[in-house]
């Protein structure tokens, strides 16, 4: 809403005569596109801008180029949310300085546990188990060794953030992609994980989310593996510092070390891929914060209760 405000100089005065459908009477994202495709037809009061949070502004950049339209070209107009879409990455991309780390993970023993506990589960809670508690609970781990990770940049300081918020960005039917939060994921078990996922991605794609549900977030997975790719290299969404990419789990021959020497056995490996802000977070701390979660996986207890 804020961001809808500020780009369609909507004034605090005008803000303040929307009747909001929300929690509340809060002001919901269709009740301001509803007043702005209704606001030619009323006088508009004389007011300063409403405020929004302060980050950083773009340089401003030079005109597009003008796009030839051929005979059969389609021309199809951005809808609302992906103009916003596009105008947050844009900004995501001029503010932070992007590093990328790439690591192949041995992840043979969570397949192995997941198979031996999934229909427990569904048949426990009637839910589906999937991969992404676990991948959740390994970055936790990791992001409480290396809490630098967990920060923001507020010009030139830098805030060290309490509460460990994950963002799991999900694809909607319509292409579009949204960002519900897992609140303070370090508190929850694999099962609270499950479920607070499972709940949040049904949410998002029947598009029953509320606001709240989408802040908040202080580091963001990104599971590009179920579309079926092999490794991504993501954005970081602003204000966070880092997000990981997690790739398709295959099957692969692997080279291991034994006690009577190293053979080669099937394995099943996946790439993750993690970009961070090189303003505050060096190679060496974003290195070592997927290390730690590649050895997480890795090292996969099979005994690990649900």
């Amino acid at each position: 809403v804020k961001s809808i405000a500020q780009q369609e100089n909507i004034s605090e005065a005008e803000l303040k005569t929307i009747k909001g459908s929300g929690l509340e009477g809060r002001i919901t994202k269709e009740d301001i596109l509803g007043f702005v495709a209704n606001r030619g037809n009323q006088p508009a009061p004389q007011a300063a801008p409403v405020q929004v949070a302060t980050i950083p502004q773009p340089a401003t950049s030079a005109p597009a180029a003008t796009i030839p339209v051929s005979a059969g070209d389609e021309i199809i107009p951005m809808d609302r949310m992906r103009k916003i879409i596009a105008e947050n990455m844009v900004k995501a991309k001029q503010i932070a300085p992007h590093v990328t780390s790439f690591i192949e993970t041995d992840v043979t023993n969570v397949v192995k546990w997941r198979n031996k506990n999934k229909a427990i589960f569904e048949k426990r809670e009637g839910e589906k188990l999937t991969f992404m508690p676990i991948f959740v609970k390994a970055v936790v781990k990791a992001i409480q060794d290396f809490p630098m990770i967990n920060v923001s940049v507020n010009g030139e300081n830098i805030i060290k953030k309490k509460n460990i918020n994950i963002g799991m960005a999900t694809a909607l039917p319509d292409g579009n992609l949204i960002v519900p939060v897992i609140k303070n994921a370090d508190q929850l078990s694999l099962s609270g994980l499950a479920k607070a996922i499972n709940d949040l991605a049904y949410r998002a794609r029947n598009k029953k989310l509320r606001p709240e549900d989408t802040q908040g977030a202080t580091y963001t997975i990104s599971n590009v593996g179920s579309f079926g790719n092999l490794m991504g290299t993501p954005i970081i969404p602003q204000p966070q510092v880092a997000i990981l990419a997690i790739g398709a789990i295959v099957k692969k021959p692997a080279v291991l070390e034994t006690a009577d020497g190293d053979v080669i056995a099937i394995r099943n490996l996946m790439f993750m891929s993690h970009s961070y802000d090189h303003r505050v977070v060096d190679g060496s701390l974003g290195g070592m914060m997927l290390k730690h979660v590649h050895d997480y996986l890795e090292n996969w207890d099979l005994n690990t209760e649900i």
